[in-house]
C-alpha cells in the first residue's frame, strides 16, 4: 500500500491539472475572460438590461448629460444623445453588433484562410504556389479602400460589412498557418499516420489541425477585434451599419458633430470598443500562453 501511495506522488499532477493551474495563474487571460464575459453577458441580456429602447427618439430630451454631470439625471445614466435616445440603452444594445460582426468575420476568413493555408502548408509544391500567389494578390490590395469602393457599390448594410470583411481579411489566416503546417508536417506522429494508412484529409483534421491550434487562436483572435475596429471606421466614414442600429462606430460618427460641446457621446461609445478589442486580444494571447508556455513569458 506504501508503494502503491509512493508511485502515486511521484507520478506528480496530471497535464490536466498544470494546464488549469496556468490558466488560472494567468492574469491576462483572467482579466480577458472576465471583461470579454461580461461584455457577452450584456449583449445576450441587453432585453432585460436596458432601461429604454435604444430606437425610442425623445427630442424634448436630447443631449442630457451623464449621471456625473451636474445635468444628470438618474432616469439616464450614461444620458441621451443627440436625439433623444437613451446612451446606456444604446450602449448595451450596440454589444450585440459588435460581437457579431468579429465572431461571423473571424469564421469566414478563418475557414477560408485556414483552408488554404493548410492545403499549402501540407502539399507544398505546386499547391504552395498557387496559394501564395493568391496570398500575394490579396496582400497587393488595401484592404480598406476596397472595403470602402465594395461597399459605397453595394451599399452599406450589417451583412454587407461582414461578407465585405470575411471575404478580405483571410490573408493572416492563410499565411500563419501555412508556416504552422509546414513545421509540422516533417514531424514523426504524421509520418506515422501515414505509415499506417490514414487518408490525407484524416491526416490533416486529426494530427496537424490539432497541433497548429494555439496559433489558430491567436490569429483568429487578432483578426475578431480588427473586424471589430475595421467595422467601427466604415461606419464612422458612413459606409458602414447604418441607422437605426446601434452601433458603436455609428455612435462615434454620430456624436463627432457635438464633440465639443457633448465630449462623452465620442468618449463612451469609444471606450465600450477599446475595452472589448483588449478583452478579445488578452483572451486570444493568453489561451496561447497557457496552450504553448515553451519560450513565452
Amino acid at each position: 500500500m506504501t508503494d502503491a501511495f509512493a508511485i502515486v506522488d511521484v507520478a506528480g499532477p496530471t497535464s490536466g491539472v498544470l494546464l488549469r493551474r496556468r490558466i488560472f495563474a494567468h492574469k491576462g487571460l483572467m482579466l480577458g475572460t472576465i471583461l470579454l464575459a461580461l461584455i457577452v453577458l450584456m449583449a445576450v441580456l441587453a432585453p432585460l438590461l436596458a432601461p429604454h429602447d435604444p430606437y425610442a427618439q425623445d427630442l424634448t430630451r436630447r443631449a442630457i448629460p451623464p449621471i456625473w454631470y451636474e445635468n444628470g439625471t438618474w432616469t439616464h445614466i450614461l444620458g441621451t444623445d443627440n436625439l433623444g435616445r437613451d446612451y446606456l440603452s444604446r450602449i448595451i444594445y450596440g454589444a450585440r453588433i459588435s460581437l457579431l460582426i468579429g465572431l461571423a468575420v473571424m469564421v469566414i476568413s478563418g475557414l477560408i484562410g485556414t483552408a488554404l493555408g493548410l492545403a499549402a502548408g501540407y502539399f507544398g509544391g505546386r499547391t504552395d504556389m498557387f496559394v501564395t500567389f493568391i496570398v500575394t494578390v490579396r496582400l497587393a490590395l488595401p484592404l480598406i479602400l476596397v472595403a470602402l469602393a465594395v461597399v459605397a457599390l453595394i451599399g452599406g448594410s450589417l451583412w454587407v460589412v461582414i461578407m465585405v470583411l470575411g471575404l478580405l481579411k483571410w490573408d493572416r489566416f492563410a499565411v500563419v498557418m501555412r508556416a504552422a503546417t509546414q513545421q509540422v508536417r516533417s514531424l514523426d506522429y504524421v509520418a506515422a499516420a501515414e505509415s499506417t494508412g490514414a487518408s490525407t484529409l484524416r491526416i490533416i483534421v486529426g494530427e496537424v489541425l490539432p497541433n497548429v491550434l494555439p496559433q489558430l487562436i491567436v490569429v483568429a483572435s487578432v483578426e475578431a477585434a480588427s473586424a471589430i475596429l475595421l467595422e467601427a471606421a466604415l461606419s464612422f466614414l458612413g459606409l458602414g451599419v447604418q441607422p437605426p442600429l446601434p452601433s458603436w462606430g455609428l455612435m462615434i460618427a454620430e456624436a463627432k458633430a457635438y464633440m465639443f460641446f457633448s465630449f462623452w457621446l465620442i468618449a463612451i461609445p469609444g471606450v465600450a470598443l477599446g475595452i472589448l478589442v483588449l478583452a478579445i486580444n488578452m483572451v486570444g494571447d493568453g489561451i496561447r500562453d497557457v496552450t504553448a508556455p515553451a519560450g513565452r513569458s
